[in-house]
């Protein structure tokens, strides 16, 4: 919400609390978004390799439990790095150079040592992102060698359709932050870090919507329907 007054606003100061708790969500949704993202690939793998047990694989016990873990880790992650953080000590300049509170450009104000927090950061990100690629890409491995199985060609590009929005997704969230967090004493200037930071905080959310939700035959029908009436009123 304050990202969103700040675009419409001169004044666009924010207390030190507030980049705080703003950092604690923006983090906490980064970890589990791309949690998430490992866990619908799984369900996809399931969905294509054994349809036929599919819902017993995937029980509601499992799938509650799978989202709970992923916002758990989230939160986890994000009050380490946050306690961390609310020890630093700032003095000096108080301008982040950033459409909102990030977290390197807010170490970089910092006055004080910041190097076991910034070697946390690069591990946490390093090891989430390693292992839900894994997770990712050996499920798309057994996906695709499933895929070429079949003897039909409509099933075929059913289920390539199916993953298409997912991979989609994928590429852009994790290349971001494989750009931005993954790699140690990054060169990236400033504009780069805002411009590619806009990709996984504003046009992934932008696009779930369009890359989700009109690939299911209900809401295409939908959207149809209301077109229709808009377009050739009765």
């Amino acid at each position: 919400p304050k990202t969103l007054v700040n675009l419409v606003v001169k004044d666009r100061t924010i207390s030190f609390l507030g980049c705080a708790v703003q950092f604690f969500f923006m983090c906490t949704f980064v970890v589990t978004e791309s949690v998430l993202l490992a866990v619908m690939v799984y369900d996809r793998f399931v969905a294509i390799c054994n349809p036929l047990l599919y819902t017993v694989v995937m029980s509601q016990k499992l799938c509650t439990m799978l989202v709970v873990g992923s916002y758990a880790l989230g939160v986890a992650c994000s009050l380490i790095l946050l306690c961390y953080a609310l020890n630093l000590s700032f003095h000096g300049s108080n301008i982040i150079n950033h459409f909102f509170c990030e977290f390197s450009s807010l170490l970089s104000l910092s006055c004080s040592d910041t190097f076991i927090i910034q070697l946390l950061l690069f591990i946490f990100a390093t090891f989430n992102e390693i292992s839900t690629l894994l997770i990712i890409l050996t499920s798309y491995v057994f996906i695709v060698v499933t895929i070429l199985k079949m003897r039909s060609d409509s099933g075929r590009r059913k289920a390539f359709s199916t993953c298409a929005s997912h991979l989609t997704a994928i590429t852009i969230f994790h290349g971001t932050i494989l750009f931005l967090y993954c790699v140690p004493n990054s060169k990236n200037s400033k504009h780069t870090v805002k411009v590619a930071s806009v990709f996984y905080t504003v046009v992934i959310p932008m696009l779930n919507p369009l890359i989700y939700s009109l690939r299911n035959k209900d809401v295409k029908n939908t959207v149809s329907k209301i077109m229709n009436t808009k377009l050739f009123p009765c």
